[in-house]
């Protein structure tokens, strides 16, 4: 199960990526926010960041108006790490060499082609597992 929350500013882009999802036939789970109002992306990024590291989400994405305060409030959770990422290969990267399990994405800096295709990648893409990478990650988490 992916969970999946935004504040007002990243509404349109998570609506778009939950569609997209579904169709490709992953579960969501939608933390919110419902709607265009005003609210506090804190609240979203740590539902979320909670969801994945206690292990009832697989992996997370957050999305607020440029991706940065809510990716700051996912990685205050431990076991977190969250990528901001802008393009394709940045989400292939996270993935790859930072086993990034929770994904952010600006809803005001990127359109819904480009924001369904960056979170296909990140979905898609394994944890490479080499020693250096998997040794890094463990400086990390210290």
């Amino acid at each position: 199960m992916i969970a999946i929350g935004s504040d007002h500013g990243g509404f349109d882009l998570k609506t778009a990526v939950i569609a997209h999802l579904k169709e490709r036939g992953f579960e969501i789970k939608d933390f919110g926010c419902y709607d265009k109002n005003s609210v506090d992306y804190p609240v979203y990024g740590h539902a979320v960041a909670e969801a994945v590291a206690s292990g009832e989400c697989e992996k997370g994405i957050v999305i607020c108006t440029t991706g940065i305060g809510i990716s700051i409030t996912a990685n205050k959770t431990p076991g977190i790490r969250c990528a901001l990422c802008t393009d394709t290969t940045m989400a292939k990267m996270t993935r790859l060499h930072n086993d990034a399990n929770v994904l952010a994405m600006g809803g005001g800096l990127t359109g819904p082609f480009l924001g369904c295709e960056i979170a296909d990648v990140f979905l898609d893409t394994p944890f490479s597992g080499e020693e250096k990478h998997a040794r890094r990650i463990g400086e990390i988490e210290k």
